[in-house]
């Protein structure tokens, strides 16, 4: 596959909302081509929503354009996707969660207006709001709440992140409505028991109970016609191009009322010197995560503006260590030490990060400050290491092969469009060549390259390059416990016991003091076996401009504010909501 990233053309097409979906003869929207499930919750949406007036005042109006280069894969289905994107568009933009993080990043109420843990810590309890209805006029009640959590942790479902529920009770035993506005949830004392509330935002109930759990991952619900609860309601989703949103006018005003921003659309470019063409020529008001040479064209327009935040994602290399040439932890770290990550800081971020060598980022209070000088570049002992472990270049070609003559040879895959991941795959490239590993890049369509990670039944890559955003609670057992290894998260196919027997205690000891001797013993585990190579923490980057108010981004997520988004109405102008190739 060619590695080829030169700039394409784009036609912008500008055209009324409305005409996104169709109009018939009286001037309502007509849906169909949409499968027949979506055209009824469609109607429903358009008729209960229409029924309300926007507010008057000078704020309100106006679409926002978010341009980013991959698409939104699973959707608005928080029980199936598997992406930050996704992930942020469900909690902050188009459904909500139980509670949500404030600045400090302490737990605040959202659609639960209180809750309460017992004194064993083996019960809370969810007080939820009775003012929140499903875009399609339905009140949101206690028995979504456990809708959602009964998918959660059914096996069947396939939701990504089952660590979240490791120390809950699972099923219908877990949960009891207590009554339409309670629900109470049964578990083992944990650490950090509150934060999966944070981030699994609820579905309605009236419309997926019928869902076999096992066809949530396909049903049209995600896709093509999401009904969600909160500040924004999903319009349209054009494959590859374009999410369209529009303001939700029954959004709570205890919970800062309805959004600003009259449509929000979120645009799918996969180049990013297209995006910073968009950005610098207005057809995009925001640009997600410029790459590190683009800031200063940011910087130095008068009309825009630079945003840099940290965040709680770091970039690595992911191994298949069911993979002959990966099997060996020997050979994981002779690539650490084969790959100069201070260099890539420098060269890719400018400095703007720092090397990283576990999953623990550097702002949470288990950092290991030891760990960060473990696994220095050090070509000479990445040798020594390949030699130990029975790789050597037999036939004098300059890459090694073991004693059946398999060549140590790696197809590398990483999204097309991300610059900084094309460019850590060439270095990577040409570094360990020089100790006898052939690398060879891939380049791969974004939800193209999440649907074969995540499918367990394949796992035919060697290794690749991505991001992970860690949560509040660091709890790497979805990526490296053996319960996990065939599951959507469990990459490199670990399967250590004194790997398990960390992530469990780690999860179960509440006290900090107690738990901060187990997470150095768990880093120090990781550093010796490098089911991944960890490449590099950063400050994430944002391309604004000035006309898109009250923007704010934190390690919350870059869309936490979207509802206070405003454009002065002077500044408002018909914005292009598809970007198409000719």
């Amino acid at each position: 596959m060619s590695n080829d990233s030169r700039p394409k053309t784009f036609l912008i097409v500008l055209i009324p909302l409305l005409s996104l979906i169709g109009c018939g003869d009286g001037g309502e929207r007509t849906f169909a081509a949409l499968p027949a499930f979506c055209q009824e919750v469609m109607r429903d949406m358009d008729r209960f929503l229409g029924s309300f007036e926007d507010p008057a005042d000078g704020r309100y109006g106006g679409t926002a354009v978010v341009g980013g280069i991959g698409e939104i894969p699973g959707g608005m289905n928080s029980l199936v996707s598997a992406d930050h994107g996704a992930a942020q568009h469900q909690i902050f933009v188009n459904q909500m969660t139980l509670i949500r993080f404030d600045e400090a990043y302490d737990p605040e109420p959202y659609l639960a207006r209180a809750w309460d843990v017992n004194e064993e810590e083996t019960e809370v309890t969810f007080h939820l709001r009775d003012d929140v209805f499903w875009h399609d006029g339905h009140k949101t009640t206690a028995y979504d709440v456990e809708f959602t959590y009964r998918r959660a942790t059914d096996p069947e479902t396939g939701f990504p992140n089952a660590a979240f529920w490791a120390h809950y009770v699972p099923g219908p035993d877990g949960i009891e409505v207590v009554d339409s506005f309670t629900v109470k949830l049964e578990m083992r004392p944990h650490a950090e028991a509150l934060d999966p509330w944070r981030a699994l935002a609820i579905m309605p109930r009236h419309l997926l109970e019928d869902v076999p759990p096992g066809e949530l991952r396909q049903h049209p619900f995600g896709e093509r016609c999401s009904v969600g609860n909160g500040p924004f309601r999903f319009v349209e989703h054009r494959s590859d191009e374009s999410w369209a949103f529009e303001r939700n006018p029954a959004f709570p005003e205890e919970l800062g009322g309805p959004p600003f921003l009259g449509r929000y659309v979120y645009r799918v470019v996969p180049e990013p010197s297209t995006l910073l063409t968009d950005l610098l020529t207005e057809s995009v008001d925001l640009y997600l995560q410029p790459t590190a040479d683009q800031f200063p064209r940011i910087e130095d327009a008068e009309h825009l503006r630079l945003l840099t935040f940290p965040f709680r994602d770091y970039v690595f290399a992911a191994w298949n260590s069911r993979r002959r040439q990966l099997e060996d932890p020997r050979v994981r770290r002779a690539i650490a030490h084969g790959v100069n990550r201070a260099q890539i800081v420098e060269a890719i971020l400018g400095g703007s990060g720092s090397v990283a060598n576990t999953g623990v980022p550097p702002f949470h209070w288990a950092y290991d400050e030891e760990a960060v000088d473990a696994l220095p570049y050090d070509p000479e002992r990445a040798r020594e290491l390949l030699e130990e472990a029975g790789w050597v270049d037999r036939d004098g070609d300059g890459i090694r092969e073991d004693a059946d003559g398999v060549r140590m040879e790696l197809s590398v895959r990483y999204n097309t469009g991300n610059q900084e991941r094309q460019e850590i795959a060439e270095i990577m490239q040409s570094q360990l060549r020089r100790v006898g590993i052939e690398v060879r890049p891939r380049a791969m369509e974004w939800a193209t390259l999440v649907s074969e990670i995540t499918d367990a039944e394949r796992r035919d890559f060697d290794g690749f390059i991505l991001a992970w955003v860690t949560e509040f609670k660091v709890d790497d057992t979805d990526l490296f416990h053996s319960s996990n290894s065939s599951a959507p998260y469990g990459w490199a196919g670990l399967e250590d016991e004194e790997v398990d027997r960390l992530l469990e205690q780690l999860q179960v000891t509440v006290d900090r003091e107690d738990a901060l001797p187990l997470w150095e013993a768990y880093q120090q585990r990781i550093l010796e076996l490098q089911p991944f190579t960890y490449i590099y923490f950063r400050e994430r980057g944002a391309g604004l401009n000035e006309r898109l108010r009250d923007v704010h981004m934190d390690a919350r997520g870059e869309w936490v504010t979207i509802s206070q988004w405003w454009i002065p109405e002077e500044e408002r102008t018909g914005r292009p909501l598809v970007a198409r190739s000719p």
